[in-house]
Parts: structure tokens; sequence; C-alpha cells
């Protein structure tokens, strides 16, 4: 199949390498064209020096950048991908953005007889280099059918969650989770700290039990010895809970936990930890108490 894919970042580059792999025809675009010209060494495919070039003549075009008005310009903008697809042919939006934009996306894509899926991610850049990703999705069934075996290269889980939106909506609900994960364990891990107990030993025994998580056991030692290096970047994190927020107030729903972790981000932020990854809340603590 012909595809295209815009957005070489640390999850968008080596989903296009799986596609590629997996024996379809590839042509990137990267904002800086030397990201592009790197992956075409690595990969078997092409470049293109705008969406619509690389999307021109494409059966499924995937992208993944960083926010809405990132979406709103590679898709939609005076060279994006719309404006260089033909009749029948898909977009798909990796990105994690608001449920808003994609339903955007579909109103006008839908127009031209163009379908549209919003595929938000989790699983961070490790599971975009393992192929291990689980996919949340909105829009149509016939068009996700169409599609889920070749996001069926770089993913481990897919669902069609319901109709355009929805994706993003459930995407929303993965980081809102997370929050509240990361925060109680970075509380207990700080406790077991100023209790002078070994951390080693006690999530040893509580990972066995109803406190187990992902977080737990792939970021509590990393945590201990103040190391966030490890994904998820802060910056990421913020942009995705203000998403949700602002979900929040469209919806009724209250998010007391999430708009406290949020703030308690911003902390980490003010600390110089922009960059770090989103275990880095026990760097607050750590800071808070000396």
């Amino acid at each position: 199949m012909r595809t295209a894919f815009i957005g070489l970042g640390v999850m968008g580059y080596p989903m296009a390498g799986y596609l590629s792999k997996s024996g379809h025809d590839v042509v990137v675009y990267n904002r800086t064209s030397s990201k592009a010209a790197k992956w075409c060494k690595e990969y078997e495919g092409s470049s293109a020096g705008t969406p619509a070039n690389a999307a021109d003549g494409a059966d499924i075009v995937f992208t993944c950048v960083g926010n809405d008005n990132d979406v709103r310009e590679v898709i939609l903008g005076e060279a994006g991908v719309i404006n260089g697809m033909s009749s029948g042919a898909i977009i798909v939006d990796h990105t994690t953005a608001s449920a808003t934009i994609a339903r955007e996306i579909h109103s006008i894509a839908s127009d031209k007889s163009i379908g549209f899926l919003d595929a938000p991610l989790s699983g961070g850049q490790a599971g975009a280099e393992s192929g291990q990703l689980t996919i949340m999705v909105g829009g149509d069934e016939d068009v996700f059918e169409r599609v889920m075996p070749l996001m069926n290269c770089y993913a481990k889980a897919i669902t069609l969650i319901g109709s355009v939106g929805s994706g993003q909506l459930a995407k929303m609900v993965n980081q809102i989770c997370i929050a509240g994960v990361v925060q109680g364990l970075a509380e207990g891990l700080h406790f077991a700290k100023r209790a002078g107990l070994d951390s080693a030993k006690v999530i040893d025994a509580i990972s066995k039990g109803a406190a187990q998580s992902w977080q737990m056991e792939n970021r509590w030692q990393t945590m201990t010895n103040g190391e966030f290096e490890f994904g998820f970047a802060v910056d990421w994190m913020r942009k995705d809970l203000a998403i949700a927020l602002e979900e929040a107030k469209q919806n009724g729903a209250s998010l007391e936990m999430t708009a406290l972790v949020d703030r308690f981000y911003a902390e980490v932020q003010a600390l110089g930890g922009n960059r770090w990854d989103t275990s880095s809340l026990l760097a607050r603590l750590e800071e808070i108490c000396g």
C-alpha cells in the first residue's frame, strides 16, 4: 500500500520505519529536512518537500506532530496533505490533540470523500521503537478496518473507541490516570525514604499486590536514583493535561487531582525540568523537603 508519514519525531520516525519494513511504499515529510534524509538512509522510502507532495497518490496518510496548530497546518494548510490527496484516501492522525480539531478535520475531509481517524498513542518512545504501541481510535468502522492492518505494523493493541474524537477523549482519560498514578508513586517513594525504609524491599513487597502499576515496575528505581531521562517529557505531559482540563470545562467533569498534578508539573518546570520525564514529580518533593 502507498503511504505517507508526516512528522518524524521520537514516535513517528520508528513508526514510519515499521511501515517500510513491512513492505509498504512510504513517503515521509518532516519540517527539519535533515531528519527525513536520515530516515531515508536507514529505511526503504523517499521524502517530499511538503506534506501535500508526500500525500500525492497515497492510499493512507499518517500524521504525528505536536499540537492542534501543527495538525491543522500539516493537514489543512496551503501545503497540507488534504490538498494532495485523492477521493477515497484516508488520513490517520496519531498526534495527541483535542477532540475539537479531530472533528474539524473529519468534517472537511468528508466533504472531499476522504476518510479520517483520530488515533492517539500510548507507550512512548520505547513503545514506538519496539513496535508495541497502544492506539485509541475514533472514526467510522469501515475506515478503521482498512487502516488496522497497517497500524498493526507498530502496535500491540488497537481499539476503536467510537466516533471521530473518541480516540482523543480516550487518550485524555489515559493521561488523567497516569498523572494520579505517578504522583502517588512519587509520594510513596518519598515517604519511604523519609521513614528510613529500604525502597527496594518496599517495592518488592507492594508491587505484588493492589499497588502494582507499570510506572512502579519501570520507574521506581530511576526515580529513587534521581534519574529522569526516560521518555515522555514534562512539557508534553502539561500539553496533554491542558487538553484534558479544557475538555472537562466543556463536559462538566471534575478533574481536581489532574489540575493539582498539573500545577506540580509546573513547579518541576520551574526547577528546570521541562525535558525531564513525567516521573520527575519526585524531584519536586525532594526539593521541597530538602
